[in-house]
């Protein structure tokens, strides 16, 4: 683990907690053998997760754009 964290701005703790997390959601498993953990991404969960961030970005890239069209409109009205 403190290989993984070693490029990270935190502390070990801090890391092992963010790991915990992302193992309760099952894109990543970890294994310990002897005094080594080593982690496994989990590719069906992350391409659950990927889908589910490309559906979130329409949404709010939608969102965005009907929110800049009706400031553009405003902004014609104003003029």
């Amino acid at each position: 683990m403190s290989d993984l964290a070693a490029p990270y701005a935190m502390a070990l703790p801090t890391f092992l907690q963010h790991i915990k997390v992302l193992e309760g959601c099952g894109l990543i498993r970890t294994e310990k053998v002897g005094r080594v953990r080593t982690c496994h991404a989990e590719p069906e969960a992350l391409g659950l997760a990927g889908g589910w961030i490309a559906e979130q970005r329409k949404i709010w890239e939608a969102r965005l754009d009907r929110l800049e069209a009706h400031l553009t409109e405003e902004d014609d009205t104003d003029g």
